[in-house]
């Protein structure tokens, strides 16, 4: 290797992982960023720390590339802990590359950075002048195989000096367990019985891959088909179901309450998936099958640690021997069609509220039948958040972004769309779907995402307040002040910083984003959109009452 400073060792290796950086500059981070620059790495400037993972993240949701964030020490370190600890809770890899206190000691400014991030469940890997390179790629492949965040520090005494020279060996390819002789035999015998099967596939196999050995999985067993959040439409077809929770039909959830075998490919069987616990009869058999590192859903009969696309294709071959060769159940399908097309769809929304404001329900169906069709959804937390999974096509489990969830935080989505509008190359317009709360948590990150989307649209669903608090606990009679906000003009706000925008106030308002649509759908559009607070979402009463419940039963 050519004589590099520890800095741009530290750039060197990360360019043979990634091509996409994120971050604010500082004195911490500085020499990093000019060494990345000069190696052709594209960074992309955000205007607060709290964004550089967060763009990161979702930069890999998107594409399925890693990407890096960057901050300088101290206080940029710090600014950047909740989107880091939502990468850990959400097994994303991604890499923070920061600056840090010197090795001659902590100055009265510093803080005990490894200590706060492995609080957060994220390893920090700090470089030295002689293994610079060698560590950053352990840090990486670290991020990779355990699907995990993680730091990579470069102390500021050694930032600018010359690096060791290095002979590193090649990526290497994450190791996959396969534990095709047992656990998945006897999953395979377990289908093969199976008279109501259930394939119910998470992000963790749409990051395998694996989405069409399941589909002919599915085919070959005649099963029901359904997706978590973070798989939607990956198996798509007949038999499938859609959402699994809170986010799908009545209908489709019976129809998973009856199956007799349920094959969990990838996913972590959250409680809002599994309905707080009412999904799954009783006497299912439920298998699981992941690679992630994450602990056994006491739910699950039979854990197979292994890589879903290669599990689902060994399941197959499994299959093909006679004496675990299954029969098609085509019954079950066939009564799954009837009951879906006779059930009850989603709430359509209601033409006035008490307030005269906007229904969301109504707005999320008016918005979907405007907005482009070859559409990227970024989703911040908040009690909007089923929107857009109940009512917007999302034809790609990549096309819908769902940030906060991991860790039940609000405010990433801005931050979140600058990446995934980075990520985004095929002609798709991002679509930011936020809270009026959320949003401005973010709000200095809108001017980051003007900068870096070719075609972006921002729905804000601004109901004046912190919804799902107000749902939560004004309904229980507790004051209502904290939980409410004085009403924002966004529109005002994004015009000045470049965007373009409306206020809607009813659905003919869309006519101006429709304008906009039609007249090539370049740069940003910001749609703050005035909803009213009366309408509680499906899946925030299942939650509340699954709370009521819990209380009740610690009280007795």
């Amino acid at each position: 290797m050519t004589s590099l400073t520890v800095s741009g060792r530290v750039a060197q290796v990360l360019s043979s992982y990634l091509t996409d950086l994120f971050g604010v500059m500082g004195n911490g981070n500085v020499h990093f960023l000019d060494a990345a620059e000069k190696l052709g790495l594209r960074f992309s400037a955000v205007r607060h720390e709290g964004a550089a993972i967060a763009a990161a993240d979702a930069y890999y949701r998107t594409s399925g590339r890693l990407a890096a964030g960057t901050t300088t020490y101290g206080p940029g370190y710090t600014n950047a802990l909740t989107a880091l600890a939502e990468a850990v809770q959400a097994q994303i890899p991604v890499v923070l590359v920061t600056g840090d206190a010197p090795t001659s000691g902590a100055r009265p400014q510093d803080v005990d950075q490894t200590a706060i991030a492995a609080g957060l469940g994220a390893a920090t890997f700090t470089v030295t002048r002689d293994a610079a390179g060698s560590i950053t790629q352990q840090a990486v492949e670290y991020a990779l195989t355990k699907r995990t965040a993680v730091v990579i520090a470069i102390p500021y005494d050694l930032a600018a000096l010359e690096a060791a020279d290095e002979e590193l060996p090649a990526p290497m390819a994450p190791a996959v367990s396969d534990d095709a002789d047992g656990g998945l035999a006897q999953a395979a015998r377990l289908l093969a019985r199976a008279k109501r099967p259930l394939i119910l596939a998470g992000r963790g196999a749409h990051l395998a891959g694996a989405g069409p050995e399941l589909r002919e999985l599915a085919d070959r067993l005649g099963a029901l088909t359904a997706g978590t959040a973070l798989a939607l439409n990956l198996l798509q077809g007949d038999g499938y179901l859609g959402v699994a929770g809170g986010f799908g039909t009545d209908t489709a959830a019976g129809l998973m309450g009856e199956a007799d075998v349920v094959l969990v490919a990838g996913a972590s069987l959250s409680p809002f998936t599994m309905r707080f616990g009412h999904l799954l009869a009783p006497d299912s058999t439920v298998i699981q099958i992941d690679a992630a590192l994450q602990p056994r859903h006491p739910r699950v009969d039979t854990f197979v640690s292994a890589d879903v696309k290669s599990a689902a294709a060994r399941i197959l071959t499994l299959l093909d021997d006679p004496a675990s060769a299954a029969a098609s159940p085509t019954a079950w399908r066939a009564e799954a069609r009837q009951r879906l097309a006779e059930g009850p769809a989603h709430h359509p929304g209601s033409a006035e509220t008490p307030d005269g404001r906007l229904d969301p329900r109504s707005l999320a169906k008016a918005l979907d039948a405007v907005l482009p069709e070859r559409r990227t959804v970024v989703q911040d937390g908040g009690h909007f958040v089923g929107w857009a999974p109940m009512y917007w096509r999302i034809p790609r489990p990549q096309d819908l972004v769902m940030v906060g969830t991991a860790y039940q935080t609000i405010g990433l989505g801005l931050a979140s769309a600058v990446g995934a509008a980075r990520a985004v190359e095929d002609g798709r317009t991002l679509v930011l779907a936020s809270g009026d709360g959320g949003f401005l948590m973010g709000l200095s990150d809108l001017e980051s995402l003007i900068g870096a989307a070719s075609s972006a649209v921002v729905v804000i669903y601004n109901d004046a307040a912190y919804g799902a608090e107000i749902h939560q606990y004004g309904s229980q009679g507790l004051t209502e002040k904290p939980m409410l906000i004085p009403e924002v003009d966004f529109s005002g706000v994004a015009r000045a910083l470049g965007a373009e925008s409306a206020i809607v106030r009813s659905l003919e308002d869309l006519s101006a984003l429709t304008g906009w649509i039609d007249a090539g759908a370049k740069g940003t559009f910001v749609a703050d959109c005035r909803i009213t607070s009366s309408v509680r979402a499906p899946w925030l009463s299942e939650w509340m009452a699954a709370s009521q419940a819990a209380k009740a039963a610690v009280a007795g």
